[in-house]
């Protein structure tokens, strides 16, 4: 029986679909990122499964029943309600999935609009924090600044100063000020991107290693930048996911 797993972020949600017998999804095959990919269930089963990855204004045009999920406004969606599961706690069982023992580290996970970590000691969960407050943290920002800019974070500069950014309102600002400075857009977003790379770095309590999730382990500018302070292991997107099931 096919089961349906579901990540909703704020603006991009990931869906995975486990046991499929034939394509049941309503989603252009442009969003189907992984397919016929194993997958280890709760109980060490190997499941087959194809990960969707998709805007979550999407979410509407799907009618199927969700059988766990974390994220944004999907209860509804959901056969069971016991089925919900709390963001943090999907990442920390899905960090502990991906990793089998998690000697002394600590996973970041930052998605649209906050960041969350979670650190393992001795195998065991010892601390963790959530910032949902900060959008300046967050991916939708710099997503929302390259789109009107047009430009690809790939191409960004490394760069040695930083914009102090304590939420994403100012940080505009500070961008518009650098612009109408004639700093250039490609450089005031990567003092930007550095500067939220800082804060992500002082909120993890300045740890010397950071397993990184999220939508940022694709944006080279932002490791780059993190890795002045730390070293950097990216892990995908998909943590969260993986804790459902």
């Amino acid at each position: 029986m096919t089961e349906y797993y579901l990540d909703a972020g704020t603006t991009w949600s990931k869906l995975l679909e486990l046991d499929a017998e034939e394509q049941t999804l309503c989603l252009d095959s442009k969003y189907l990122i992984e397919q016929n990919k194993a997958f280890k269930d709760k109980n060490n089963k190997t499941r087959t499964g194809s990960l969707y990855l998709f805007p979550s204004k999407l979410l509407k045009n799907i009618d199927i029943k969700i059988d766990g999920a974390t994220g944004h406004m999907v209860k509804n969606m959901l056969k069971d309600k016991s089925g919900y599961l709390n963001e943090i706690l999907a990442l920390a069982y899905g960090a502990k999935k991906n990793f089998g023992n998690c000697e002394n580290r600590v996973v970041l996970d930052i998605g649209s609009r906050d960041a969350k970590w979670i650190k393992f000691k001795n195998n065991k969960y010892q601390d963790l924090d959530w910032n949902g407050s900060c959008a300046s943290a967050t991916g939708a920002t710099i997503e929302m600044l390259c789109k009107f800019y047009n430009i690809n974070t790939d191409t960004l500069p490394d760069v040695e100063e930083k914009h102090s950014v304590t939420c994403g309102v100012f940080g505009m600002e500070r961008i518009m000020d650098d612009i109408a400075n004639d700093v250039s857009p490609e450089i005031s977003i990567s003092k930007y991107i550095h500067g939220i790379a800082y804060n992500m770095w002082n909120f993890t309590s300045r740890e010397k290693e950071i397993f990184l999730s999220g939508g940022l382990c694709l944006n080279k500018c932002f490791i780059k930048h993190l890795e002045k302070y730390c070293r950097v292991y990216p892990l995908g997107r998909n943590m969260l996911i993986l804790g459902l099931f």
